[in-house]
Formats: structure tokens, sequence, C-alpha cells
């Protein structure tokens, strides 16, 4: 088998079973392993794949700056961001991402609501001027791709939060690998987020789930709810509702 039919032999295998195992498929090729992992090294460098120890899993799509990601699964994010923002009760305190779907989410937000909302986005505080909910900025180092607050100042002023809800965007969310994005600095960013609430809600367009990033933010167990869309089917839902992950599918935005 030459090397492009195997590259393409496994990115099938990839796309129909969500994953790829080098041992298994060097003995249904009837090649070594070693030929199977350079050939995903190949393919991860092109961004088609993650490697993980033993194999691969799909690489996220959820990628590229901030006015790129916004064009990607445009109605499901508003689905999302529709009945996330239905979470949100007077009086609370609750942390919002950056990122495309959180922006879908405040545009949802009763602008009469009155809670406190923490963010370390300047595009979310912007869309928060006209609401009545009070906004506390956490600043930092702007890391330009996301448009977010980044480094040991933001962490510090993170540290002096405890909110009631964290709502986290994430470039990949899988059962197994749990919460990853691209950028070391943003995940750290990320996990002290999550250190800060009494709970996480996780806002995942189809396009996310199943995928992994480079860096981890946190296991899917600590997420207690999964926000996504009726476009998933159950089968890829059901590994993080046995986890204990509560799975919300929202009806898909027209």
């Amino acid at each position: 088998m030459l090397t492009q039919q195997r590259k393409r032999h496994i990115l099938e295998v990839l796309r129909r079973d969500g994953q790829v195992v080098a041992k298994a498929l060097s003995a249904e090729l009837s090649l070594s392993e070693d030929t199977i992992r350079r050939d995903l090294r190949d393919l991860a460098h092109e961004g088609l794949l993650h490697r993980v120890h033993g194999g691969a899993l799909p690489a996220s799509k959820a990628v590229g700056d901030l006015s790129t990601r916004a064009s990607v699964s445009t109605m499901e994010k508003v689905a999302i961001g529709r009945a996330a923002a239905g979470m949100i009760r007077s009086g609370q305190v609750v942390i919002l991402d950056g990122g495309t779907t959180a922006v879908q989410l405040v545009r949802s937000l009763d602008r009469n609501l009155r809670a406190t909302i923490v963010t370390h986005s300047p595009a979310i505080a912007v869309e928060l001027a006209d609401h009545a909910v009070d906004v506390i900025m956490i600043g930092g180092r702007l890391f330009k791709h996301s448009m977010v607050a980044v480094g040991a100042l933001a962490i510090e002023s993170i540290q002096r939060i405890r909110a009631d809800t964290y709502f986290i965007g994430a470039t990949a969310v899988h059962p197994d690998v749990g919460l990853s994005t691209d950028d070391a600095e943003e995940a750290a960013i990320k996990r002290a987020l999550v250190a800060a609430a009494g709970e996480t809600v996780a806002l995942a367009s189809s396009e996310k789930l199943g995928a992994a990033s480079p860096f981890v933010i946190a296991p899917a167990r600590e997420i207690s709810i999964l926000v996504t869309t009726d476009v998933v089917p159950e089968n890829r839902l059901e590994p993080f509702e046995q986890l204990g992950v509560t799975v919300l599918r929202a009806p898909s935005a027209s």
C-alpha cells in the first residue's frame, strides 16, 4: 500500500471510529507500528489529527483566530448561547469565557438581569456594556489570538474570585482526554477559572466533541453540565453521561 493510500485509510478509520489505534491498524494492514506512527506524525503535522499515546484522535476544527472561528457552526452556537443564558439567575456571580459561543450567550441574556459577570475577555465586556449586570474585568497580558487576558496577573486576580458558575469554551471536548485547547497559557487560565467556580458548564458545538487539542484544561468529569445541540448523535454524548456529566441538547437554531 502506497503512503498516500495508507494516509487516506487512516483518516477514514478516524472518521468512522473516532480514533486510530496504531497497534490494531498495523495488524490490519500487515505493516510495522513504526510505519503507522510515521504516517500519524505526518498527518498530525498537517493538522488532520491529534496524536495520543498509542494512536490518534480527531484534531479540533475549532482553530484559527476569533474572526475565523465566528464562522464555524454559527447556528449551533446561537442555540447553545440561548440555552446557557437561561441558566443564569439574578444575584449570581458567573464567569464567562472568551470566544464566539460566549458572545452568543451574552446576546441572549435579559438586558435587565441583575447579576455579576466576571470575564477575562474584552469582547465579552463590550457586549455587556448596555446590560444591567455588573461587569468585572480580569486583566493581564492580551492573548491576541483569542482576545483574552492571560498570564500571572490574570491568575492572581482569578484566585481571589469565588463564582457560582463558569461557562467555559474549549477547542476540544473529549470524554477521555477532557477539555483541551491549542495554547498552554490559555489552558492555565481556564484551569484557574475552573477552580474559582462552584460548577463548570462547558459550551461545545458539534465540531469540538470527540476531538483533542495539545493542552489539557481539565478532565471531562469536572464538567457539571455540557451544553451542545440536538444535531449531535446521542451515542457521542453517552460517554459524558457515564462520567456523571449532565448533557443539555439545545434545539438547533433556525
